[in-house]
């Protein structure tokens, strides 16, 4: 597989997003599935695993651990804190944002406990708590990297401004925010921002959560605990304009000889050598056509005539709900 870079390492051009295995968007795969789907990316060529301190509320991690320790030296291994699932007097385990310094090493110290190793390549602060300075948190991390903990350090849905203030405590590597033909906020100032200061552009949810793979037709029947039911994109009424976009875009998928899920990841790689998408997916078939997307080559006309069908002007509803659109940082268009 090609590779691009994320600070000092070389990783597939397409990397794994683990959080499909046990969170967000429905019933998990059994653990054996997920196990399946992460050893048959080892052996598509993924080098680049991504998951969090949050994912599976805890659940996530210990998953990838396992699966991965005895290929450790042959990947580049990323996760998050500073969000992270922390049960409360009720033995309930809830989702914190908490950037404090403290905070932080507690859940980078869980997660290599979790992940069973001794130090995490890229550690992103998963978001910015806003009740903190920016410079504290990374603050934190720098100094567990000075520890010999971390490898580099990343961000997550963070803008721009907020990137160089980070990059003046500490270099970042990494930028992970969601990206796709039809969430291109990065497109505003983040994408400039992440050139200017040399670090990577990580693309999480870059099939638009399905729906560019054309994987969701009925939202009425997600099962309660899928976090599309609260995303405004999702509800039915919004979703039935946002369906009137599929024809064309599966058409332009054909004529690119390409699957719709590969046209989306495709697009993403030929928009600028330092995106590394992350693709997630809980099947073995799927994983193995989305890393056929790497081979896909589309011309200058078929990017424009992506662009101009999918975007901001012509999709239909916010990414998130308005509470976790306070929780991000993000330009907005």
């Amino acid at each position: 597989m090609q590779t691009r870079r994320i600070g000092p390492f070389e990783v597939s051009c397409l990397g794994m997003g683990c959080m499909n295995l046990n969170h967000a968007y429905g019933v998990p795969p059994p653990p054996e599935q997920a196990e399946q789907v992460i050893l048959a990316a080892l052996d598509a060529g993924v080098t680049l695993f991504d998951t969090a301190a949050l994912y599976g509320m805890g659940s996530n991690e210990p998953l990838v651990g396992r699966v991965l320790k005895p290929h450790r030296r042959n990947i580049t291994l990323a996760s998050k804190g500073g969000m992270a699932a922390v049960k409360g007097e009720d033995g309930v385990a809830r989702r914190v944002i908490d950037g404090r310094p403290e905070a932080i090493v507690r859940d980078c110290e869980n997660s290599l406990r979790s992940l069973q190793t001794d130090v995490i390549d890229v550690y992103y602060l998963h978001r910015w708590d806003k009740k903190v300075p920016i410079e504290e948190s990374v603050g934190a991390i720098s100094r567990l990297v000075e520890q010999g903990k971390v490898r580099a350090v990343g961000l997550s849905e963070v803008s721009a401004g907020t990137i160089r203030k980070a990059h003046k405590v500490h270099p970042i590597a990494a930028v992970q925010t969601e990206y796709s033909l039809w969430t291109r906020n990065p497109e505003i100032a983040v994408l400039d921002a992440c050139k200017e200061i040399g670090a990577a552009f990580v693309a999480f949810s870059p099939l638009a959560r399905g729906f560019l793979c054309d994987a969701v037709h009925d939202v009425t029947a997600f099962v309660p605990n899928d976090i599309r039911r609260a995303m405004p994109r999702f509800a039915p009424d919004h979703y039935t304009e946002n369906l009137k976009l599929l024809p064309r875009y599966k058409a332009i998928a054909r004529e690119a000889g390409c699957t719709p899920a590969q046209l989306a990841l495709a697009w993403l790689l030929h928009k600028r050598a330092d995106i590394v998408p992350i693709p997630g997916t809980s099947k073995v078939e799927h994983l193995t056509e989305n890393m056929k997307a790497a081979d896909v080559k589309l011309s200058p006309d078929t990017m424009a005539a992506l662009e101009e069908h999918v975007n901001q002007r012509t999709v239909h509803g916010n990414r998130y709900s308005q509470q976790s659109r306070t929780e991000v940082d993000t330009e907005e268009f």
